[in-house]
């Protein structure tokens, strides 16, 4: 990851709706959210929480897919670890491990309960 990159991911992150929506998606897994729930959840307005998915969209941590009417939201693991890793490249000397900061690469391994409601498919 380039730093100009890492600047605009945590530039989208450095909100506190923005944070709050990407970490319930981080939370959710793979399966993701359908974003009324999301708006549900964090009690976001419609108009409000659109602006903030397009900010976490446009810096590459979330993607959104169509099911049904529903838009689901994810979180690109594969972007946070990036960022993760960019933040960490350098700790002690090369040697997380040395400074006791943690060395993980989130993959969540099943679905969460959160989705398109299942009667509404």
């Amino acid at each position: 990851m380039h730093s100009d990159s890492a600047v605009k991911a945590l530039a989208a992150l450095a909100q506190q709706s923005r944070l709050a929506i990407f970490r319930l998606l981080v939370q959710a897994g793979l399966e993701g959210i359908h974003a009324g729930r999301i708006g549900e959840t964090l009690g976001l307005a419609p108009a409000t929480l659109s602006f903030h998915l397009k900010e976490l969209a446009n810096a590459g941590l979330i993607a959104s897919r169509q099911e049904g009417r529903h838009v689901i939201y994810q979180a690109q693991y594969e972007r946070m670890n990036e960022l993760l890793g960019f933040l960490m490249e350098h700790c002690c000397e090369g040697d997380p491990k040395g400074c006791g900061a943690p060395s993980f690469e989130c993959q969540p391994k099943e679905p969460a309960r959160y989705g398109a409601p299942r009667d509404q498919k």
